[in-house]
């Protein structure tokens, strides 16, 4: 039977090239995000491999979210795979300069939105007991580095969950995992650094992961027998050993 995947965070980075791999191998597709005219490019794209239907919302909008899922057609409303992917990070400051309201933002994204996509579609899952729940976490969620503070909480925050999840979905036979990437070529930084001309320089020196390496992993981990669950995986480019290890020419 065909699955249906739900992807938020799917205009740009590992969203968007993993709803691209999903496509290539016939899985339908709810494609989330807060950029319209980019959902329509991509259903346009992906409609020529698979159904794709698109949603309009921010994952920080408790009510919008709810809203935005209840909205699905009769067609899309059975969900086999969810890839909670919105995240981002705002500023690299030390924990005294830092601003409340980046703060917030990444707490309300990277966690909070994870919950209320989560709670919104858990329970189609647990009724009919199967499912399977993919947290893009971050190698941020294993090991903390100088300033990395509230963004490194708030990934420390999604691996925790995704145990709590595993554990208590556990009697459902609802699989759950997470995927960490380490240092990721996508629009990542230049949101971090707010347009900082040294977001240009991220991944100068050394070849970084690209959104599509990622994807592919996803699709590894979703495709793999009914008996097997992929719980936990730090991904690193080659050029990287940990948060502070990076071999750059």
């Amino acid at each position: 039977m065909t699955k249906t995947a739900l992807i938020t965070g799917a205009t740009s980075g590992i969203g968007h090239a993993t709803a691209y791999e999903f496509a290539k191998h016939g899985i339908n597709l709810i494609l989330c995000g807060r950029r319209l005219e980019r959902l329509h490019t991509i259903q346009e794209a992906l409609s020529k491999l698979t159904n794709v239907h698109i949603l309009n919302f921010d994952v920080r909008d408790k009510a919008e979210t709810f809203k935005a899922i209840e909205s699905l057609p009769v067609n899309f409303k059975h969900i086999d795979i969810l890839i909670n992917n919105a995240g981002n990070a705002h500023g690299l400051d030390p924990i005294n300069e830092g601003s409340i309201d980046d703060w917030e933002a990444m707490i309300d994204i990277n966690v909070k939105g994870l919950l209320y996509v989560s709670k919104a579609i858990i329970p189609q899952m647990t009724e009919r007991q199967s499912g399977h729940i993919i947290n893009i976490g971050s190698s941020a969620g294993k090991q903390v580095y100088p300033k990395g503070n509230v963004y490194c909480g708030s990934k420390h925050a999604v691996l925790a969950i995704t145990e709590g999840m595993r554990i208590d979905l556990n009697p459902f036979g609802i699989k759950v995992g997470a995927i960490s990437p380490g240092l990721v070529e996508t629009e990542f930084s230049q949101v971090r650094f707010k347009g900082d001309k040294i977001a240009n320089t991220v991944y100068d020196g050394f070849k970084a992961l690209q959104a599509e390496d990622i994807a592919e992993i996803i699709y590894f981990v979703v495709s793999r027998p009914a008996h097997v669950n992929i719980a936990d995986m730090l991904i690193f480019p080659t050029a990287q050993a940990n948060a502070f290890t990076l071999n750059k020419q």
